[in-house]
């Protein structure tokens, strides 16, 4: 794997020195180019001046004709150059003839020659050094800027469930790739604390499951011992049915954690505030048997999910106040265009408990295992619930009266 990461790094080094030093060559190539373009077009003329200014026209006259039979003013026009300006003639002198200015043009023509000839070796030298170097310079620099994509993938061949804690921890400037580490930092916090809270999920669920079973084995291997009468059979009876049905509820919360964890298949308008009416009318019952009032404020708020679900968080609210109350206590149940909020009274919960009893199979207190106790699936249940329909959850400890206020946020409302 490793040799493979080695392989890959090396193919998109290569490539991308390619890219750089073609794109540095090319710069090159065109900038000798237009270099060699524009002193080629004002060498001519700059050649003409200064012979015409610094060499004296009478020892002009005095050099060999390239010409010998041309006579003075048997040039033609066309033959002088365009871009020769006048000179004045010196004092005393006359004006240069035609095969003086011929040999002036002579002159220019060959050293434009040389000058251009000299100057293309020069560029073509200049230009192959610096391929040379833009090569070599491209290497480094694609070296540099893939540096952190392989300690990135060596990061992410080496992470396992047993060593999520590592980090990249990228030291560099800002820019693509610090950000590219960074997220990658970002996204390896995320998975370790969906490992772990998967991990004490399972370890919970099988304690909780664990449980019931052995009470059923216990309470068949102590009730059935000896001779059973009658009035063991019927006890035992009752306590399997007991654990049976707490078994049950225990499966079915962990099914409907499951469902709702998998998001949303379709949505439909659901008036929360009839959902919330319906619920504290469902629990009545249980809530005179704890002794706990129940009032709802039911402000209009209807939003786009499951109707299914969405009725299983506001019950879940509600039976949670219920349960988790003390004689004489309250329940406050209101919804409006905040959302859905539940309040109760009961013991005293110390603000930093609050957020671990959004974890599967957390309570405040141990559990007892009595009659109507909860499987502590309740307020993780509201919490998944409330993700899969965009919502938010917010709980925080009541100053005074003891007990937890529990707040759903819905982003969709109607």
């Amino acid at each position: 794997m490793k040799r493979v990461v080695k392989q890959v790094v090396t193919g998109e080094r290569a490539r991308l020195t390619a890219l750089y030093g073609g794109l540095l060559l090319l710069a090159g190539a065109l900038l000798t180019g237009v270099v060699y373009f524009l002193v080629k077009e004002g060498l001519y003329s700059s050649i003409s001046l200064a012979v015409t200014g610094t060499v004296p026209a009478r020892r002009l006259e005095e050099l060999p004709s390239p010409y010998p039979s041309a006579t003075a003013g048997s040039a033609p026009a066309s033959f002088l150059p365009a871009t020769l300006p006048a000179s004045p003639a010196p004092s005393g002198a006359t004006q240069l003839p035609g095969e003086v200015l011929a040999i002036t043009r002579s002159v220019s023509g060959a050293a434009e020659s040389a000058a251009l000839e000299r100057l293309l070796t020069v560029s073509s030298i200049v230009l192959l050094v610096y391929a040379v170097l833009s090569v070599v310079l491209a290497w480094w620099m694609a070296g540099r800027v893939l540096r952190p994509v392989a300690v990135i993938t060596e990061t992410a061949r080496r992470l396992s469930g047993e060593n999520l804690h590592e980090r990249i921890a990228l030291d560099g400037p800002p820019g693509e790739l610090k950000r590219l580490a960074d997220t990658f930092d970002g996204m390896l916090g995320r998975m370790e604390g969906l490992v772990s809270a998967q991990q004490r999920f399972a370890a919970n669920a099988a304690h909780e499951l664990r449980t019931p079973v052995a009470v059923q084995r216990a309470a068949a291997e102590i009730g059935l011992a000896g001779e059973p009468t009658p009035e063991r059979v019927a006890r035992i009876r009752a306590k399997l049915i007991e654990v049976a049905d707490d078994s049950e509820r225990i499966i079915e919360g962990l099914l409907l954690l499951a469902a709702s964890d998998q998001g949303l298949r379709e949505r439909r308008p659901v008036a929360l505030h009839e959902v919330a009416r319906q619920a504290a009318d469902a629990l009545a019952a249980e809530a005179a048997e704890h002794e706990v009032t129940v009032s709802v404020r039911a402000l209009p708020l209807t939003v786009d999910g499951d109707a299914v679900l969405l009725d299983r968080l506001v019950h879940n609210l509600v039976v949670n106040g219920v349960r988790h109350n003390v004689p004489g206590g309250r329940v406050e149940v209101r919804t409006g265009p905040g959302g859905v909020e539940v309040s109760n009274t009961g013991p005293e919960i110390p603000p930093e408990t609050v957020p671990l009893l959004f974890e599967p199979f957390r309570r405040l207190t141990e559990r007892t295992h009595g009659p109507g106790e909860g499987a502590g699936l309740g307020l993780s249940i509201v919490e998944s619930i409330a993700r899969a329909h965009d919502a938010t959850t917010e709980a925080s400890p009541n100053a005074e009266g003891g007990g937890l206020t529990v707040r759903v946020r819905f982003g969709r409302e109607r």
